[in-house]
């Protein structure tokens, strides 16, 4: 029982000194919920896997240089640098794959899909978390789809499986939304679901702030994983700086309006008009409304 829960921890990044020194203090049948409560006092956070982008910078060498380590010195800064700037990425397992398979069948292929999304993209950091009786052969109750995926994904060491056990025929299941609420607030990343967690969010104040700001909500059109533009609204950032930890602001850039002086949209117009610079922008009916006054005092004037 220990050897399950010391490789669950360490797929989840936490050291193994203090796994085993939790495991030693609360006893062979602690829960993994306590487990976790213990290492998050403890102070203990988990690291991403340091062997994952060793293999790409040892293969890429400069054809034609004289030495080699120049090249791999800047390979491997420009590596660590972009992994630096995107946000680790935490994937509602069951929310996804079940959105792909229309809300009647959990399709592995859906995770697959996102998971390669986020790679293409550049990011390193990326957990997966399903439920562990999800491993077991499919039921009519609950049809699985592209099951194979699943396995190759945690041989990836991208997979966790959240604990799930059965006491006299019934199977006892952790709560999978806690663990991929945890790891991501701990981790500083992004929760990729369209839930809301409502019932996280009234447990803990922080967590609601985090989820309200970091939940990348998506789209499944005809098999393309599709996240909004902009994550948290219109005024909000675009995808490219919600998932990067230093954003980057807008440039600005002037358009020069195609409708030129016959435009009739006034201050409300969003491109540029250079005729415009020396004028006050008025609104059209503040202009008619000028020009109507103007008038009035023209005619009383001519009646006196």
């Amino acid at each position: 029982v220990n050897q399950s829960k010391l490789d669950l921890f360490c797929k989840l990044g936490y050291g193994k000194q203090d796994i085993c020194k939790v495991l030693e203090n609360l006893g062979p049948e602690a829960l993994e919920d306590d487990v976790l409560k213990e290492l998050i006092r403890m102070g203990s956070k988990p690291q991403a896997p340091e062997n994952q982008a060793q293999p790409s910078t040892l293969k890429l060498v400069a054809r034609g240089s004289c030495s080699t380590t120049p090249g791999l010195k800047r390979l491997g800064k420009d590596e660590s640098d972009s992994s630096d700037s995107l946000r680790p990425i935490v994937i509602d397992g069951s929310n996804v794959a079940m959105s792909h398979g229309n809300k009647e069948v959990f399709s592995c292929w859906g995770i697959q899909l996102a998971v390669d999304w986020f790679r293409e993209r550049g990011h390193t950091y990326i957990k997966v978390f399903v439920p562990l009786w999800r491993k077991e052969p499919p039921r009519q109750d609950s049809p699985i789809a592209d099951q194979h995926i699943l396995e190759e994904l945690e041989k990836q060491s991208i997979l966790v499986y959240t604990p799930s056990r059965k006491v006299k025929g019934k199977r006892v299941v952790c709560y999978d939304d806690r663990y991929i609420v945890k790891v991501a607030y701990e981790k500083d990343g992004v929760i990729v679901s369209n839930d809301h967690y409502r019932d996280l969010q009234n447990e803990n104040p922080e967590w609601k702030w985090f989820i309200e700001q970091r939940l990348l909500m998506y789209s499944f059109v005809s098999n393309r994983f599709l996240p909004p533009d902009d994550p948290l609204g219109r005024h909000g950032p675009t995808l490219d700086n919600f998932l990067s930890k230093k954003p980057v602001l807008p440039e600005k850039k002037w358009q020069p309006c195609p409708y030129g002086k016959k435009c009739t949209y006034g201050n409300k117009c969003k491109f540029y008009h250079p005729e415009r610079l020396r004028q006050a922008q008025l609104s059209v009916a503040d202009e008619l409304r000028a020009k109507t006054k103007v008038s009035l005092t023209l005619r009383k004037e001519e009646e006196r």
